[in-house]
């Protein structure tokens, strides 16, 4: 039974997926104390799975209600898209806390780490080898996303497909580059101030590397089934943008960590 609304805006359906990620958020924290305490991690992927399964749903959910249903009007993607931007806006302040640590600890070392920046005995990474292949990595990527939004603009479904082929393919090798330097890397996050900050930093930087990865993979499966038009693609946008915020926070790493911090 469908009822008539004489508004624009969507008042979702009773859902089980908020109730259900709580408990799945739960049981990953307590998963990840009980993996540090007592070095088993079995609760810890009880909890990933249940939450990667209410992801699944919620967001299969959240599709079906923009592309088949006809829910997301323009008021409804207007509210999608300040919540987007004030999402970064949080993420920008998240990172903002990992340089202010940095740079506290980079631009007056305290007597327990020698009074020296980078502490002594540690080896930092030459930033001319894979940090800036990572670089040169991202900023092509930032082009191809912006290549394959102005395809779907212009309605051109072959070249829309081929940008984010293309960015999520580089979107795989960062990281894939970055977890090879870490398996190489000279120092760990327990030394000292340096190892905490950088590992922390680029560690979180390297996660959201993989969610905006993971963001564009299913914009390229629903652009391949045809969920987008030139203009109805917030879902697609929303990815770019964030794809473009983890561009901007990797070149101030590049420039202040890798190359100025060593």
């Amino acid at each position: 039974m469908t009822s008539q609304k004489n508004h624009p805006y969507h008042l979702v359906e009773a859902s089980p997926w908020p109730l259900l990620g709580s408990l799945g958020a739960l049981t990953t924290m307590v998963g990840l104390i009980k993996w540090f305490h007592l070095y088993e991690h079995d609760l810890l992927l009880v909890g990933f799975t249940i939450m990667l399964l209410v992801m699944y749903q919620w967001w299969r959910d959240i599709t079906r209600e923009s592309t088949f249903q006809g829910l997301h009007t323009y008021k409804v993607t207007l509210g999608l898209r300040w919540g987007m931007i004030l999402f970064i806006t949080s993420e920008v302040f998240f990172f903002i806390s990992f340089f202010w640590g940095f740079f506290h600890n980079s631009l007056s070392p305290s007597i327990e780490i020698g009074m020296t920046w980078p502490p002594k005995g540690i080896q930092t990474f030459n930033p001319i080898s894979i940090p800036l292949l990572n670089t040169l990595i991202l900023l092509t990527s930032g082009l191809t996303v912006t290549w394959a939004h102005h395809s779907l603009m212009e309605n051109n479904y072959k070249q829309a497909l081929q940008g984010l082929v293309i960015t999520v393919i580089l979107g795989i090798y960062f990281t894939a580059l970055q977890a090879f330097e870490y398996k190489e890397a000279p120092f760990t996050i327990a030394d000292a101030a340096y190892g905490s900050s950088f590992f922390i930093a680029t560690g979180f930087h390297g996660l959201h590397v993989i969610i905006g990865t993971t963001f564009l993979f299913v914009c390229l499966i629903r652009h391949f089934f045809n969920h987008f038009s030139s203009i109805h693609h917030f879902g697609f946008e929303a990815a770019a943008w964030y794809w473009h915020f983890v561009d901007v926070v990797w070149l101030f790493l590049y420039i202040s960590i890798y190359w100025w911090g060593s």
